[in-house]
């Protein structure tokens, strides 16, 4: 796909279309009822949490971003709060044509509007594709950690 005219709209109700088709294709393990349960929770707080949705002149969605406002310590920030781009899919046939760098700088508009002047995000060491495209939207790499749990009796 190469550049496309699109318009990115934030959602204010879990049935805005495409936003869950989207979410699933994210996060496809995540059953149904529990996206719903999210998506349901993230509209009935809208000072701390947005959806937004990117789609075609013709309603056709094909990109998504959520992001949140942190209040507690976020790694690799100087400031709080702090906006977190808390996840960003675009469909494959619509990458590389600027569609994540909209809806990213959506994002970025609201967090600024609340007050932030830092945004962060994260990926799984293992995700190369999702590191580059956090590089390729501006984003600096601050630290890695590997996570560490113990279960007790």
């Amino acid at each position: 796909m190469n550049h496309v005219e699109i318009t990115v709209r934030r959602c204010y109700s879990h049935d805005e279309p495409g936003w869950l088709s989207l979410r699933k294709m994210l996060w496809p393990s995540c059953p149904e009822a529990t996206h719903l349960d999210e998506m349901r929770a993230w509209c009935a707080n809208p000072e701390r949490f947005a959806a937004f949705v990117a789609e075609s002149p013709s309603g056709d969605t094909f990109g998504f971003a959520e992001a949140s406002i942190r209040y507690d310590f976020v790694n690799g920030t100087e400031t709080l709060p702090v906006g977190f781009l808390e996840g960003i899919y675009v469909s494959e046939d619509a990458r590389q044509a600027g569609v994540a760098r909209r809806l990213v700088a959506r994002v970025e508009d609201w967090v600024k509007s609340l007050g932030c002047t830092e945004m962060a995000s994260d990926a799984l060491l293992d995700n190369a594709v999702s590191q580059a495209a956090h590089r390729a939207l501006g984003f600096e790499e601050t630290e890695r950690v590997v996570f560490f749990r113990k279960p007790l009796d």
